[in-house]
């Protein structure tokens, strides 16, 4: 025991910053300072010359004994004012167990200066809690499971926590394939207790030693008139598959996750896409379930692929002239006297635009749309630099250039519809209508251009364009007739400028497709009504069922009154005025209010809106070919492959629902 006498307890000074003092009691004997341990009442050294070093050290080994935590010796609970740092903090319910902790709840109020470290029940460290924050960090950032075996990390995770222990890659694996389980359960429950249709998209996938792969999401408007996407799976092609096994890998999917009875429609990119495949899918979905909506399964062509397509055209036609532009541009970048005296011609001729010749990025047809349109800007100087420099050999003719600024002129048509999809955070189906009719007008009007390379490479381009069009103008039409803001106008306003004479034969068409789809609905509202309001009811059991003679005149009023809902429910909706077109306007919340109102239509809507018109990511909108899976993940096996892409998306889209984070 201490001589309370001769020992004097000193008041902790503003001095003693290190966290270590919240662990000691400094005091003083005579005139020697000492710092005495809380947990096990040990002296040491506690002069401001002696440092806390010892002390950290002693406390390392006096907390590990007592399996006390260690972080906040760890992590300074206090910074110097000149240089504060704020981390947003991970809360995790301390009496969550282990099947809990999986999905952490982010707090929306972090303290300052403070990260609360990985912790089991009691506040102790949890090497398992630890292992399993892991491997949802590697999910969720796309990080290589290969870096656990990192030194750098090793390093680091030793000095964030020295209870850390180090995982082999295996052991990582197993606790990513744990967390896609769990999540792949939360998709499940959300997908089959769905109100609405869900639709499916179909995207081809490659990797750089040209491994195939096929990515298969579903798309759908939730309870709460939000559009949502999950991917379902990412399964590995053999190297032989053929459209056969592709139907067979589709099915087997909508078997997994139980789909066969609520798929409204099929999109898939340029290079996956056939009729025998929907065939196939559609026979099996009528043995599975004998109700399809309007007895047909919508198959679709992603818009932003077919754009892509379009311009590779336009390229691979261009590809000569493309080339000597390239040199041109080399050429007058090879040095710079002559980029000077480029510059030079350029103020001669009058040439005040600010652009920068460029070169383009192979792969991004961006790229090569902007090296275009600048070199127009500087036609002139080129011009002059090719009657006045003999070492330029890489001048265009004057029929090259008509060449470029046509072609140029298409592809600044196809970049603005391009960036406006890619940059739409809400792409619902009734936004690519009015886009597609204006490609098709312009495909139409460059046919007949005089130019037969002209003609001919728009020729190429309008057939792939109507193959699109014949698979996709309905669904395309039906969705803008479901937008408030435009109903039948829009589609009445460009049909008669696409198909002139036989425009009206054309509108009525649509118009007679939109009422048979929602015939369609009425009759499947029928018979869930009639499950749910016959064979559901009390009233209709027991021994009152043979006594009601009526019960068929009950069933008859059922659906007659349905029928005259859903007519009305239409005519109603179209004779109401159109929403103006100016200020913000959100389509899904305006069915979301509407409900009510148009019972029989806002189903319709909900299905129709939330089919995907494209399904490429916002950032290969520009890319040339199918999209690259990560090389760190085209070594590893399929089932952890598919794990980590599927388990990715899911994660990113909890993280960036929550307010304040991102992925």
């Amino acid at each position: 025991m201490m001589d309370e006498s001769n020992e004097i307890i000193l008041q902790k000074s503003k001095r003693l910053t290190s966290v270590v003092w919240n662990y000691f009691e400094r005091v003083r004997k005579a005139d020697v300072c000492y710092a005495v341990c809380i947990q096990c009442n040990k002296k040491l050294s506690g002069s401001s010359n002696s440092g806390t070093t010892h002390l950290r050290n002693h406390l390392m080994r006096c907390l590990k004994r007592t399996n006390h935590d260690m972080s906040q010796l760890l992590t300074p609970k206090r910074r110097k004012k000149e240089n504060p740092v704020t981390v947003a903090t991970i809360n995790f319910d301390e009496a969550q167990g282990k099947d809990d902790y999986l999905r952490p709840k982010f707090d929306q109020e972090p303290r300052s200066n403070e990260l609360v470290l990985s912790r089991g029940s009691g506040g102790r460290f949890s090497q398992e809690r630890s292992q399993i924050d892991l491997a949802r960090m590697i999910i969720l950032h796309g990080y290589p499971l290969a870096m656990v075996d990192h030194v750098g990390f090793k390093v680091f995770a030793r000095n964030l926590q020295p209870l850390f222990e180090a995982v082999p890659n295996s052991t990582i694996e197993e606790s990513c394939m744990e967390i896609y389980i769990r999540e792949k359960q939360r998709v499940q429950h959300t997908l089959n207790n769905l109100y609405g249709k869900i639709n499916l998209s179909v995207e081809m996938w490659s990797s750089k030693d040209n491994a195939n792969y096929v990515c298969l999401a579903s798309h759908y408007i939730d309870e709460e008139w939000r559009l949502q996407r999950n991917v379902l799976n990412f399964i590995t092609l053999d190297p032989s598959h053929t459209e056969d096994m592709l139907s067979e890998v589709i099915i087997r999917c909508l078997m997994e996750w139980s789909l066969e009875t609520k798929l409204f429609a099929v999109t898939f990119d340029n290079f996956s896409v056939n009729d025998e495949i929907v065939l196939r899918i559609k026979d099996h979905m009528s043995q599975s379930s004998p109700i399809l909506i309007n007895g047909q399964l919508y198959e679709l062509k992603s818009a932003n692929h077919l754009l892509n397509s379009l311009v590779q055209d336009c390229l691979e036609a261009m590809r000569d002239v493309i080339q000597k532009i390239r040199g041109s541009v080399r050429y007058v970048k090879s040095s710079q006297s002559t980029q000077a005296r480029f510059n030079e011609i350029a103020q001669l001729a009058g040439i005040n635009s600010e652009k920068i010749l460029v070169l383009d990025s192979l792969g991004t047809w961006n790229s090569t749309y902007a090296m275009l349109e600048t070199v127009l800007e500087y036609q002139g100087a080129f011009c002059h630099l090719r009657d006045h420099d003999h070492g330029f050999d890489s001048s265009l003719t004057d029929e090259e250039w008509e060449w470029t600024r046509s072609v140029t002129g298409y592809l600044k048509l196809v970049f603005e519809i391009a960036a406006d999809f890619s940059g739409n955070r809400c792409p619902t189906a009734n936004v690519y209508f009015a886009e597609m009719c204006d490609i098709h007008i312009q495909l139409i009007e460059w046919c007949k251009n005089q130019d037969s390379f002209l003609s001919s490479l728009a020729a190429k381009m309008k057939a792939k364009f109507d193959e699109y069009w014949n698979k996709c103008s309905l669904v395309l039409a039906i969705a803008a007739i479901l937008d408030p803001r435009f109903k039948m106008k829009l589609v009445e306003y460009y049909y008669s400028k696409i198909y002139g004479s036989v425009a009206l034969d054309r509108i009525k068409e649509v118009s007679n497709g939109v009422k048979e789809l929602l015939d369609a609905y009425s009759m499947c509202s029928s018979i869930d009504g009639e499950d749910s309001s016959f064979s559901g009811s009390g009233l209709a059991r027991g021994s009152m069922d043979t006594r009601d003679r009526l019960k068929g005149f009950d069933k008859f009023l059922h659906e007659t009154s349905q029928n005259q809902n859903t007519t009305s429910d239409l005519d109603k909706y179209l004779s109401e005025p159109i929403f103006p077109r100016s200020g913000e306007f959100n389509i899904l919340n305006y069915w979301k209010v509407h409900t009510p109102r148009y019972p029989i239509l806002s189903m319709m809507a909900r299905d129709i809106l939330g089919t995907p018109m494209s399904i490429l990511a916002p950032d290969s909108t520009f890319n040339s070919g199918r999209p690259v899976i990560d090389e760190s993940k085209s070594s590893l096996s399929p089932d952890i492959r598919q794990a980590l892409f599927c388990a990715h998306d899911w994660l990113s889209t909890e993280a960036e629902a929550e307010p304040g984070l991102g992925r």
